[in-house]
């Protein structure tokens, strides 16, 4: 794992500005560092490196093909690359190292660029084809690694964070309203848009092709998920799927040192680590847990870990843990207000204490059913009001939209929230319809359970979940692998109607069928519970005061210090952790 960053420009790049920049990715990869500059100084790559494959010099970056005429800046793992490489050594290729990263660049001399069809796994990369004068910026099929560009200013840059595009520049990035108003509906800043002016996010599963002749350039996809309505028996799914899924996690596992992994106790992690145990595989584990909590998973992760035997590092959270906030604009250098960003910066923290890469369960309940808006909605079914009225499908538009965005608000801010949290001065920057990103991926040919599906995997997956924990852990110099996302599953899964892999009665039902003889009744009966904490640890409303009563948000008149003031006597701990987070991240990086 690492981090990438890339500048094309006109004139000559001055080469300490921009390593100062690629060091800003130090945490992302302190195990070495590179940069080339090419073409008179005008186009510069840069690198730092988190090794796993090839410790060696050989695996240094940027990398070069034999003729140096094509060049990589890559951050993530291609987990097929052993396979791709014994297919590309028969059609003649030759390798001068163990990396997965020359398996790219020889792949794209034979395949092009579509060579993306061909791999499994998680990146970002910049590709540079010098022969022909393009740059390929690519982002994985899941948006597991990210990737931020900007086209102004006389110049085209890119990087793995945006601190390494704003930080040491000779530009003024100025804040995007409209960003900023976007994020009190969302929790994030959804693709392809940033908090800055003139910069953006690649979205997932596309590549960005810059032609250098012109300084012009075109963004393309390059995968979609295929929602067939083919219908197999549940019984032979779940066989299917169990046998696709220890593949992946044996792929996953695939490293020079050794990978751990994360465990909560429930349905995913404990399943991840039986199947590597299984495989005489015993990873070391951690987990986090709250003081005086009944439902603190440490507790359940320490059965998992007993009943495989498995070293098992746990971590307790303390109020005082809170203070973390401070820390997470640096961290998080684009405002994200999920409640569980502080658990799970703290849990790769302790990882990193003992290993460099850990598996992770996410992508499991957006392709299983696991969420309860999920469950809620295959289960009951319900006829709405409208649907009594105006006869609207139950996969509408007008009726499922409102319903998602209340189950992805936590701290709902519509329109007429957001007019009375913003000054009138930022009105104007208030989207007309302030669910356009959900409205974006909505699907309406798609059954309303499988609409709900492609959102958590288009919105909350994409944007909130994965930027969260790949922020968390690489601000600890940790790889968080994640093999419920390979994308040859969900291609399995999706291909057929829901009935054949959701079950009223049975949570992630072909994941339970493969687990279900393994794992103890402890776990298999466990209510589902999301990464976060008891409320009590987010409801210290005395905390929120002496962060927010001097409020630069309220002193430069862009949030009204009425509306501020109501939510702390209504005692609302998601909105004002929210503003919190805005707050936060404004002063270190707006001022």
């Amino acid at each position: 794992m690492c981090g990438i960053i890339g500048q094309i420009a006109k004139s000559i790049i001055e080469q300490n500005q921009f390593c100062l920049k690629r060091d800003t990715l130090h945490h992302r990869g302190p195990d070495g560092k590179g940069a080339v500059f090419l073409q008179n100084n005008t186009i510069a790559l840069g690198h730092t490196r988190l090794s796993f494959f090839d410790l060696s010099e050989n695996g240094h970056q940027p990398m070069c093909d034999n003729r140096n005429e094509i060049w990589i800046t890559y951050n993530g793992e291609i987990y097929n690359f052993k396979e791709l490489k014994e297919v590309l050594l028969q059609l003649g290729c030759t390798f001068h190292t163990q990396t997965d990263t020359e398996v790219i660049i020889e792949g794209y001399k034979v395949w092009g660029i579509a060579v993306l069809q061909k791999l499994k796994g998680m990146f970002a990369m910049g590709l540079l084809d010098l022969q022909q004068q393009k740059l390929f910026l690519v982002r994985d099929r899941f948006g597991i690694k990210p990737l931020y560009y900007s086209a102004a200013y006389g110049e085209f840059i890119f990087a793995s964070e945006l601190k390494a595009i704003v930080k040491h520049s000779n530009h003024q990035y100025q804040v995007d309203f409209s960003s900023f108003a976007d994020y009190f509906t969302y929790r994030y800043i959804p693709s392809p848009k940033t908090i800055w002016q003139n910069v953006a996010k690649l979205p997932p599963a596309h590549y960005l092709e810059y032609n250098i002749r012109s300084a012009t350039y075109s963004i393309h996809e390059y995968w979609k998920i295929d929602y067939q309505k083919r219908k197999i028996e549940k019984e032979e799914l779940a066989f299917l799927y169990g046998q696709q899924l220890e593949q992946s996690v044996l792929q996953h596992s695939r490293a020079d040192v050794p990978v751990g992994s994360f465990l909560s106790g429930g349905y995913d992690s404990s399943a991840i680590a039986y199947l590597l145990a299984k495989n005489n595989y015993l990873p070391q584990t951690f987990s986090i847990g709250f003081n005086n909590w009944e439902k603190s998973e440490d507790q359940y992760a320490a059965v998992v870990a007993e009943k495989f035997g498995l070293n098992h590092h746990p971590l307790m959270v303390s109020e005082n843990d809170l203070d973390l906030a401070n820390i997470m604009p640096d961290v998080y250098d684009e405002p994200i207000a999920d409640i569980s960003i502080l658990p799970t910066y703290l849990v790769s923290k302790n990882a990193r204490k003992y290993v460099k890469a850990v598996m992770g369960g996410e992508g499991a309940d957006e392709l299983l059913g696991g969420y309860t808006w999920q469950k809620d909605w295959f289960r009951e079914h319900p006829a709405t009001w409208k649907q009594k009225l105006f006869g609207l499908s139950d996969n509408h538009p007008e009726t499922l939209i409102p319903y998602y965005a209340n189950a992805m608000a936590m701290g709902y801010f519509g329109s007429a929230e957001q007019q009375q949290l913003l000054h009138p001065n930022y009105h104007k920057n208030i989207p007309n319809d302030v669910h356009w990103f959900y409205r974006q991926h909505h699907q309406q040919e798609l059954t309303a359970f499988q609409s709900i599906q492609h959102l958590d995997i288009k919105c909350f997956m994409g944007e909130l979940v994965l930027t969260k924990i790949d922020r968390a852990s690489m601000a600890n110099s940790l790889e968080v692998r994640v093999p419920f996302l390979d994308h040859e599953l969900y291609e399995l899964v999706l291909a057929n109607q829901e009935s054949c892999y959701m079950d009223a009665n049975t949570t992630k039902y072909l994941l339970y069928e493969n687990i279900k003889q393994v794992l103890p009744k402890t776990i298999l009966n466990r209510q589902k519970q999301g990464f976060v904490g008891p409320d009590s640890f987010y409801m210290q409303i005395e905390w929120y005061k002496s962060n927010l009563d001097q409020s630069t948000l309220i002193k430069e008149g862009i949030i009204n210090e009425e509306y501020y003031l109501q939510l702390l006597t209504q005692q609302d701990h998601w909105r004002l952790w929210k503003l919190l987070v805005m707050e936060k991240w404004f002063n270190r990086w707006a001022l």
